[in-house]
């Protein structure tokens, strides 16, 4: 129920926040305005003994959010991939909530597994071991599957999860109608489309068959692509509140000085992170959306495997192009051409003046070019960028959202391994790539064909469509007849043309 009573849920995150001492650091952290801060802190300051107790054994941050619940701990997963935004030693702080959460007891987790799965967990595997890592939805334990000898990961829910997401959701809803009743201008954002977005994001993670689902198709779609593997799911042990993968091996991709040590190329695992991701979002439209380093490891041979599928992007055609533009003009530092793409989307309204948003977008895109990562202000450019989408009138695009954040956890993790990363100039290949192939006089030939395909399918009707056509203009009353035109009927005979066409299409 999204009433008012959400509104202590907002007072004890605030409450909870004080009382483990992690207001002034997160606030600080995030460089909020110092009236914001100025107020937040005396907002929350009274309600402090409200607010949740949470592990005192864990950093103040990373305390307040696991003692908030699931939610937030997600939030905190995004925080934990960008140093540069939160600072180096909130980062490591927060990287504790990847996948090293209390875990809930094996005894509970075995039970789980049986009700779903309608056997006893020693008749289906001969080894089932306790967790092995923890994260905000689920954990996820070592086994071997009796019937074939296979070495599996187990991924169970937590219990009670369902119910506990909601009740934060629930409180998200009640902020974002306050903030939209409170400042109208927040209103572009769309800040209760926003929440509905992340509502159906998670929703889809609390089932695990389409999570099975995400990763079969996932598979598939990278089966040829280098350097990269995808575990294949079982689906004879995976249900709704279990599913069965098989086991990946390697090291953790959080663990750089591990990974050094093992020999492999930070550089090049850095790189190969971002171009991947770009690879899968332009080239397949279906793509890895949760890509911190808790989902990512580094097999013995140097491959990258990823895993945990409870969060995949999927964008259209259409919408790939756009993106891929926008890229690219970046790159090129055309930010003429990244204005136009954004009008001829309908991103931004019409009524502006183009040039004055190409020399907007300059001031964002300049900063980046020929830069080291670790010379940029990444919170300075996006505060920066808010400003500019503000002036300009732009909406927020739900559609993009995904995108955007996994962009941002993306290059969060590459920095990660290669601080000096330049993101424009590994970008540069995947994007150009993608550009030759779907813009251009191929890709036009591509679409009139793909179009020509549809339409064949309504041949059998188009005799039909033709003929309801001619009838329905030749019923109409003489007088309400146009004079000089005969709409159905130049319809009626443009359809039949079209069809003949189709015909002649199809011979060739």
């Amino acid at each position: 129920m999204r009433g008012p009573h959400n509104l202590w849920r907002l007072i004890r995150t605030g409450a909870t926040f004080e009382r483990a001492g992690a207001m002034k650091l997160a606030l600080e952290a995030m460089e909020v305005p110092p009236r914001l801060r100025l107020l937040a802190r005396v907002l929350g300051w009274p309600f402090r003994f409200l607010g949740y107790r949470g592990d005192p054994a864990l950093p103040p941050v990373t305390r307040a959010l696991t003692a908030l619940g699931p939610a937030y701990i997600k939030f905190g997963q995004v925080l934990s991939t960008r140093p540069d935004v939160v600072g180096v030693e909130l980062s490591d702080q927060l990287k504790v909530l990847q996948d090293k959460l209390p875990p809930f007891d094996l005894v509970t987790a075995k039970a789980t597994v049986a009700a779903e799965l309608g056997h006893p967990v020693e008749h289906l595997f001969s080894e089932f071991s306790e967790s092995v890592a923890a994260a905000s939805i689920a954990q996820v334990h070592r086994a071997r599957v009796s019937s074939s000898g296979e070495e599996v990961a187990v991924k169970v829910l937590r219990p009670g999860i369902e119910r506990a997401f909601r009740r934060d959701i629930d409180a998200f809803y009640f902020a974002a109608g306050l903030i939209e009743t409170l400042s109208p201008a927040s209103r572009r954002l769309r800040p209760t489309d926003v929440i509905a977005h992340f509502e159906s994001v998670v929703m889809g993670e609390l089932d695990l068959r389409l999570e099975s689902a995400a990763a079969s198709e996932f598979a598939v779609n990278t089966a040829k692509d280098n350097g990269f593997a995808v575990p294949t799911p079982l689906w004879h042990l995976s249900s709704r509140r279990v599913m069965t993968l098989g086991w990946a091996e390697g090291i953790p991709l959080g663990d750089v000085a591990a990974i050094r040590a093992a020999g492999h190329d930070c550089q090049a695992l850095g790189a190969r992170v971002l171009q991947l991701f770009l690879s899968h979002a332009l080239r397949d439209g279906f793509f890895h959306a949760d890509m911190h380093q808790g989902n990512l490891k580094v097999a013995a041979n140097g491959d990258l495997i990823a895993y945990d599928f409870g969060i995949m992007g999927q964008i259209d055609t259409y919408t790939r192009r756009v993106y891929a533009e926008i890229l690219m003009g970046f790159i090129r530092r055309d930010y003429v051409r990244v204005a136009e793409v954004h009008f001829e989307a309908g991103y931004v309204p019409r009524d502006r003046d183009i040039n004055e948003f190409a020399r907007a977008l300059r001031a964002v895109g300049e900063p980046i070019a020929g830069m080291d990562a670790n010379q940029i202000s990444m919170a300075h450019l996006l505060s920066y960028l808010f400003e500019v989408t503000e002036r300009f009138g732009m909406q927020t695009r739900t559609e993009l959202i995904l995108l955007q954040r996994t962009m941002v956890v993306v290059e969060g993790v590459a920095r990660s391994l290669d601080p000096h990363i330049n993101i424009w100039d590994v970008a540069r290949p995947v994007v150009e790539d993608y550009i030759r192939s779907n813009i251009g006089p191929q890709a036009l030939i591509r679409d009139l064909i793909k179009t020509a395909q549809v339409l064949g399918r309504f041949g059998p009707k188009l005799p039909q469509i033709a003929e309801a056509l001619l009838v329905r203009g030749a019923t109409v009353p003489e007088e309400q007849r146009p004079s000089r035109r005969r709409p159905w009927a130049i319809a009626a005979l443009s359809l039949a043309a079209f069809a003949a066409g189709l015909v002649v299409a199809s011979l060739f």
